[in-house]
């Protein structure tokens, strides 16, 4: 069970990156306007924002995962197809909305992984699943730029839905052991979301997305271009990143026990404002790939400790819908962070626009990070 949801996260995240280093540029090539560009891009953000809560919710209501993560694996295969196929801006929306939709399935993906792990194992659990979906990114995004060359951007795309048909069959395999049902009520969707332990860890997401959105799958490919970047550069700069990002996986399964949750948030915003600064004010390409590099790195520490935070005390049956409350909190900063940053680029320019945001998530990020780690002066007692 744990190889063939393991098997599944890998290709439902080669299905959504496949095509992801060049999609800015792709989308400035049919729309110039940056405004309109970060509104498409945006969307992948806002659709998972929307869904996730409520998807988690009814996953619980019926003790049922797999299901879910069947229909977003299609729904990520008919995103790419639709993008692929988009002639103007209209196209390209309603393409990147239903591969919004389709990242709803890492809900129940998490909480099915996660389920086959003792509960005090909740953070190590989550970090795991990232490190294999990161290794799935790596790989995808290391293949686009020559993609692109063999076959132009369709040929992405294309694969991509390729690659979701596939995890389907995977998970078609995996048995899964349905839990008992937990009846939806508004008073116990209220108290989880009122619980700090989840809450927190959901708003701190939601901040270093927003940082890591307007960067690196925002606005530095198309900064990266003024700087002599070719469509294998931009596929090289987003596998670099990630490999970071997986190198932070790994280092949180290894370091997470002895040096503790908390202090690795604080070192993820320091981190991710230095990238981002750094990026902002780097004078060529090389320096832009190695500040995206500390990008990387941040979000790879940040992530997967506070995905395994906001469920490490909810009981088995409401895990669903905590994690699709963290995940629906923190695709707000996915969507958010284009569609922001690509007004604020549109005004004032992308280097000031970078600028902002490293001050901005640094000192938000620190500040409730210290919050964070204070004791509640009540918990929950359904650990």
């Amino acid at each position: 069970m744990i190889a063939l949801y393991g098997t599944a996260a890998v290709l439902y995240w080669i299905s959504l990156y496949l095509y992801m280093p060049t999609l800015p540029v792709y989308c400035e090539s049919r729309v110039e306007d940056l405004a309109i560009v970060g509104v498409i891009l945006s969307q992948y953000g806002l659709w998972q924002a929307v869904v996730r809560l409520p998807l988690g919710i009814t996953a619980d209501w019926l003790g049922r995962r797999n299901p879910f993560i069947i229909a977003g694996l299609a729904l990520g295969g008919i995103g790419a197809w639709t993008m692929a196929t988009a002639a103007d801006a209209r196209g390209l929306i309603i393409g990147r909305a239903i591969t919004g939709l389709a990242a709803g399935t890492w809900v129940p993906m998490v909480v099915a992984f996660s389920s086959l792990f003792p509960a005090q194992e909740a953070v190590w659990a989550s970090t795991l699943l990232t490190s294999l979906g990161t290794a799935g990114r790596v790989l995808a995004t290391s293949v686009t730029g020559s993609l692109n060359r063999a076959g132009g951007y369709v040929l992405a795309f294309r694969l991509a839905a390729g690659a979701a048909l596939l995890g389907i069959l995977v998970t078609l395999l995996a048995r899964e052991e349905r839990v008992d049902p937990v009846a939806p009520s508004a008073a116990g969707i209220v108290r989880l979301i009122a619980r700090r332990d989840v809450l927190l860890p959901s708003l701190l997401a939601a901040v270093a997305q927003y940082a890591n959105w307007a960067a690196t799958f925002g606005f530095l490919p198309i900064l990266a271009s003024e700087l002599g970047a070719t469509d294998v550069t931009h596929s090289v700069m987003v596998s670099l990143n990630l490999g970071l990002l997986l190198a932070g996986n790994l280092l949180v399964a290894a370091i997470v026990a002895p040096v503790g949750a908390h202090r690795l948030v604080y070192v993820s915003f320091v981190l991710m404002a230095l990238g981002i600064g750094g990026a902002a004010a780097a004078p060529s390409l090389v320096l832009l790939i190695l500040f995206q590099l500390l990008i990387g790195l941040a979000q790879g520490i940040s992530y997967p400790v506070l995905m395994g935070l906001s469920i490490q005390y909810v009981r088995e049956g409401e895990r669903t819908t905590a994690m699709g409350l963290h995940q629906a909190v923190y695709a707000v900063g996915m969507f958010s962070g284009p569609a922001l940053s690509g007004a604020l680029a549109k005004a004032v320019g992308i280097r000031p626009m970078l600028a902002g945001t490293a001050i901005v998530s640094l000192l938000i990020g620190l500040a409730m990070t210290r919050w964070l780690g204070q004791p509640a002066r009540s918990q929950e007692g359904d650990g």
